[in-house]
This record gives C-alpha cells, structure tokens and sequence, in this order.
C-alpha cells in the first residue's frame, strides 16, 4: 500500500511539473523587455488572432500580455468589444520604440465601442493589465526588446 501512496505522490509532482512547465510565463516562450521588466506574452501574428486579440477573457496573469505583430507599420486604432478587462494598449513603431499609450481602456459590450488610436505608425501593439504601464514607468520614446517574436503572418 506504500508503494502505491509514493508512486501517485510521484505522479502528482511530474503533472504538475509539467503543467507549471507548460503554462506561459515570463520566463520562458516570447517575451517583451520592457524597461527593465520581462513579460511573457502571447502572440496575435495573424489576422485571425489579431481580430479576436483578448476577448472573452475574465483576467491575465499580472506578468503576462498579448503583442499583435503586423506585416507593416502604420497608425493603428483598437476597440475594446467583448473585451472584459481593463487595458493598456503600448503601440511600438518598427524598431520597436514606444510611439503611444492608451492607458486604461475599458471593456465594452455596447453596439458602439470607444476607438484607441495609435498617435503615430505602429507595427506592434502590446495588451496589458490596466495600470501596468504606469508601475512599470513606461514613457513614450522607450524602446522594447523582443524575445522569440515571429514575424506577421497576415
């Protein structure tokens, strides 16, 4: 009976080893660097996961973002529909310099969403955690380091 108890003890650990090894973190898989702080992000390279982007979502890990890469850079705007949790929206221009912030968007399930315009051409645009810009002390003309970014797709 021991045995068994030590083998499922042992079972136990190696799923949740491999679950904790699975799940994205900042540690590993893409990143972004952002002065001085690494973010684990997923990526929306394509149109298909460009559009849905974090819709429907309840929450997101506090170290964690979504960065939409684009095939090119131009002034970019972004909506709030079926999202459900406050964000900000941190659009980079081709090398990756900071060129705007839309802090603080709020969700919107309305027929007719506020619009959150880029103040200048982007090619990334990277979702946050509503507030997390300002901890981070994130200023316009800050430039980002990506880690295991693809390219656009779409």
């Amino acid at each position: 009976m021991r045995h068994i108890a030590v083998s499922f003890c042992t079972l136990v650990f190696a799923l949740v080893c491999a679950a904790c090894a699975a799940a994205p973190s900042a540690s590993n898989g893409p990143a972004v660097e952002l002065r001085g702080h690494r973010i684990g992000v997923e990526i929306a390279a394509d149109d298909a996961t460009r559009e849905h982007g974090l819709m429907d979502r309840t929450s997101m890990p506090a170290d964690h973002g979504m960065l939409f890469v684009f095939p090119d850079s131009q002034p970019r705007t972004f909506w709030m529909k079926n999202t459900l949790i406050p964000l900000d929206m941190l659009f980079f221009d081709a090398d990756r310099r900071l060129v705007s912030i839309q802090a603080n968007a709020q969700p919107c399930k309305a027929a007719s969403c506020a619009l959150f315009p880029s103040n200048a051409p982007a090619r990334y645009v990277l979702e946050l955690n509503a507030g997390t810009a300002a901890k981070l002390g994130v200023h316009e003309g800050d430039v980002a380091t990506f880690i295991g970014v693809p390219s656009a797709t779409q």
